[in-house]
């Protein structure tokens, strides 16, 4: 690199290879920069992936969140439109459609309130 030869354990061994101190010097000093600039390249090159990846995570989690919004967004559309329902079927069937109801809820809780406990002393 810039005109000069690399050197050789022999030229080092008592400057036999004709180089001054400050010459040979310098030149380890330039061998030691350029490793370190290998090191370094090795490094920005592994952050470089590093950033990729994270970006490729963010790009997958953000397309996941939106699915779950547009998921959600469906629901609270079925939820509202069912309410609508049972809301007008109240109006037309007074008490007696109520009654049933409270009745299926209870039933269904009971039901849930069941089925648990006994998961829980299934032994698994």
């Amino acid at each position: 690199m810039y005109g000069r030869k690399n050197v050789t354990p022999s030229q080092l061994e008592g400057g036999r290879g004709g180089m001054s101190a400050g010459e040979t010097n310098s030149n380890i000093m330039e061998q030691q920069n350029n490793d370190r600039i290998n090191d370094l390249s090795d490094q920005v090159a592994r952050l470089k992936g590093l950033t990729l990846d994270i970006g490729n995570e963010v790009r997958e989690q953000n397309a996941l969140l939106d699915d779950m919004g547009d998921g959600f967004s469906n629901t609270r559309d079925m939820l509202s439109g069912s309410l609508r329902k049972i809301g007008t079927m109240l109006e037309r069937g007074g008490a007696k459609h109520m009654c049933y109801m409270v009745a299926f809820v209870v039933f269904v809780m009971v039901f849930l309130y069941w089925v648990m406990k006994h998961k829980g002393t299934s032994g698994a």
